[in-house]
């Protein structure tokens, strides 16, 4: 529908007795608005700039039929349901208006009653039908929560960890409070906001992630906000923004510290107002969100630089889960790899069930930039290059790192080697060290684009 309140219903008739008649009648319906238009033309202009809930299409129209007319506006939402009027009612009419998607079909005179009684039961099936909707939506969620529970748990017994995991424990269930998750990449920022999504009462509602710094700066304010119908010139249809989809549930805003300035006093206003404005639309919508952000930055120097509002921190700021680097709490790293190990061995299908003790000592060995994330790549590859049924210290050597507790930087590329990929590799990471893994000065010493950037990083899993 086209909210909770208000049904919007479009009335397209050239006889202007039967149009101005339906239009006076139908708007005296309480929760009702109308729209008239005499000819499809009319109504397709009126189409752009609204969404609307009932179209009634007479089927004897100047320009074209009114079975076009439904199959246009089926086309453009297919969430519209159409009634058809007409001054004949042929059984092979009747039958092809239905067959193409009609609700309804009424032959002129019409009983008004009759009229309003099908607009009635074509709210109520409206209706059943976005319960319907919302309760595939609160399966598929409640699914997601029971299949990904096990890969939604922080692992670990360290007094660090153990801290961070009673803090989710006591913020989940205060579901409004936004939470603030800091931490170097890798040590588990979005796994933090997934569990306490998971441990609130917003559980069965949708969790929306969105990576701040993976969408382009004239992007943004779409993406985040959504536009009406018509807002712009590709704006064909309206577009929800991120408050909109995770309406009810949570919203997860990683590396918040890439955000433009532009965009945070809107968002602080958002968090103020608990409301938000499309692109194009002079109606605000409520919105009731939990907000979880998170960066592996340092804010304070950002606010301190004027590239990050302190008012806005705060309001984010209620609750901080602040995450402890691998390197902090390496005696569970002994239990990380065991877990990576048994996840990898079963998507690969191979028979591997221990990690050998050099093994184990060469990776208590290493300072992890990467953190976790790059733990868990070292087991991955390692369980791909296992030929028995169990992982030895020759299957962890990885020629792009040195793996020595005293070098924190990566080797410049060789010279002499022809290896694409390994070259590409050292760059991109000395790329994201010199940045202190700011993404989007990284691409630019790398003379290309954010988004080239993040596929690479994906390509590679750093």
């Amino acid at each position: 529908m086209s909210n909770h309140e208000t049904i919007h219903i479009l009335i397209l008739d050239d006889q202007e007795v039967y149009r101005n008649g339906l239009g006076i009648f139908i708007s005296k319906i309480q929760g009702i608005q109308t729209h008239l238009a005499s000819k499809p033309s009319e109504a397709y202009e009126i189409i752009k700039n609204q969404y609307f809930d009932i179209a009634i299409v007479d089927i004897d129209l100047p320009q074209e039929s009114g079975i076009e007319v439904m199959k246009k506006i089926k086309k453009l939402n297919s969430n519209t349901e159409v009634i058809i009027i007409s001054g004949h009612s042929d059984i092979e009419t009747v039958v092809e208006c239905l067959r193409q998607g009609a609700f309804d079909y009424f032959k002129k005179p019409f009983d008004m009653v009759a009229i309003k009684n099908a607009i009635e039961k074509t709210k109520k099936f409206i209706e059943i039908k976005d319960k319907l909707s919302s309760a595939k939506e609160r399966i598929k969620n409640l699914e997601n929560i029971v299949q990904g529970q096990q890969s939604n748990l922080l692992y670990g017994s360290s007094q660090e960890i153990s801290r961070v995991k009673d803090l989710i424990i006591n913020v989940a269930h205060s579901n409004d409070t936004a939470v603030f998750i800091s931490g170097e990449t890798g040590t588990g920022k979005e796994l933090v906001a997934k569990q306490i999504h998971a441990l609130s009462n917003r559980n069965m509602q949708v969790l929306s992630i969105y990576n701040c710094s993976a969408i382009p700066e004239h992007l943004f304010e779409s993406e985040f906000f959504g536009y009406s119908k018509g807002a712009f010139t590709d704006a064909k249809n309206e577009k929800k923004g991120w408050f909109e989809i995770a309406d009810k549930g949570t919203l997860f805003l990683d590396e918040i510290g890439d955000m433009p300035m532009f965009l945070q006093s809107k968002l602080l206003r958002i968090l103020e107002e608990k409301k938000v404005y499309r692109i194009g639309a002079v109606k605000a919508i409520d919105i009731d969100v939990r907000v979880i952000s998170a960066t592996n930055k340092n804010i304070s120097n950002l606010i301190r630089e004027g590239k990050f509002r302190e008012d806005l921190y705060y309001r984010l700021n209620t609750f901080e889960i602040a995450l402890p680097p691998l390197k902090n709490r390496k005696e569970d790293i002994a239990e990380l790899s065991y877990l990576f190990l048994k996840e990898f061995a079963a998507k690969l299908n191979k028979n591997i069930h221990h990690i050998d003790e050099t093994a184990i000592a060469q990776l208590l060995s290493l300072q992890y930039p990467g953190n976790v994330r790059q733990l868990k790549n070292f087991i991955e590859r390692a369980v791909i290059l296992c030929k028995g049924d169990t992982i030895k210290k020759e299957h962890l050597i990885n020629n792009l790192f040195d793996f020595s507790t005293n070098q924190t930087t990566p080797a410049p590329p060789d010279e002499n080697s022809l290896d694409l990929t390994a070259n590409e590799i050292q760059l991109i990471v000395r790329a994201l060290k010199q940045t202190d893994n700011n993404k989007t000065n990284a691409a630019k010493l790398l003379n290309i684009t954010l988004q080239s950037l993040i596929r690479r990083m994906q390509k590679y899993k750093l």
